[in-house]
């Protein structure tokens, strides 16, 4: 199904305990407000963009937690891009792709985001890391 999207400014935030629970709800969530601002569900940029958002959320429960602390999912619109930013509190180290082993169950996370990504790359915070992606919002 080919689906015109077009994003119109739009920001969602939102903190999440950083818990697999949270991980789940964070791709929930990023779904329906997508839906909400058009990007029918089922959709492949939705499809895409839940991929994503799974798999950054997580990287920051597996390995960007501290005790007590939260992740955040930032959504936003940059023209014809949909930026997914998932925030931790752990900036000690970035992300990194490893080389997953044959019949590995982990370890494939950055190399989907990187393909299903226009770009991505990680910012550092005042407290924590950022790591983003940008996924192309026009004709899918």
């Amino acid at each position: 199904m080919n689906v015109e999207i077009t994003l119109a400014g739009a920001e969602f935030v939102q903190r999440f305990s950083a818990t697999r629970r949270g991980a789940r709800l964070a791709r929930r969530l990023a779904v329906h407000q997508l839906d909400e601002w058009g990007v029918p569900y089922g959709s492949e940029f939705s499809d895409n963009a839940a991929l994503v958002v799974a798999e950054l959320a997580a990287n920051a429960v597996l390995h960007g937690h501290v005790k007590g602390r939260d992740f955040e999912l930032r959504l936003l619109d940059l023209a014809d891009m949909l930026r997914i930013e998932v925030s931790d509190a752990l900036g000690e180290q970035g992300p990194q792709r490893c080389a997953p082993t044959s019949g590995a169950e982990s370890g494939y996370g950055l190399h989907l985001v990187e393909a299903l990504a226009t770009s991505w790359g990680a910012t550092d915070r005042v407290v924590g890391k950022t790591v983003w992606a940008e996924l192309c919002a026009g004709r899918h």
